[in-house]
């Protein structure tokens, strides 16, 4: 069977997976500027974006904030949270279903997520770094 060079590329394109994509992604941890904490860690991470936790270590309240989906979801659920995206999304709403928590804000887009921490105290979410991020504090994980 002949494959032309168009079908050569479909298929390579074929097999580049979600993870392979995702791998050039990498995520910055911002927060509203009136955050106290100069960095997190993944365990802190972990707590507050799985609902167990409305606090980092220092004991600071701080809210959560979502991307609906794409490569930075992605990027964020597995590297930074330790969890795929859909176990991430199944924490929150077993906590909202039993009335423990609400659902945190959650953004279709980048900008708008650094809008929102930028002008909501107590605000931690996440971007890709190609994103800009002026008004925000970038959060080292440590």
């Amino acid at each position: 069977m002949k494959i032309g060079t168009h079908g050569l590329l479909f298929m390579a394109a074929l097999s580049l997976s979600s993870t392979g994509l995702r791998a050039q992604v990498r995520v910055l941890m911002i927060a509203n500027p009136g955050v106290k904490a100069e960095a997190v860690t993944k365990k802190e991470i972990r707590s507050v974006f799985t609902g167990a936790s409305v606090s980092l270590s220092d004991g600071e309240r701080v809210k959560p904030v979502l991307l609906k989906e794409g490569p930075a979801q992605a990027a964020f659920a597995s590297d930074e949270a330790e969890m795929s995206q859909v176990g991430l999304i199944v924490c929150w709403r077993n906590l909202v279903f039993s009335g423990q928590a609400t659902m945190p804000q959650t953004f279709g887009d980048e900008p708008s997520v650094v809008s929102y921490v930028a002008r909501t105290p107590g605000a931690l979410g996440y971007i890709s770094t190609a994103t800009p991020h002026e008004g925000v504090k970038v959060l080292p994980v440590k």
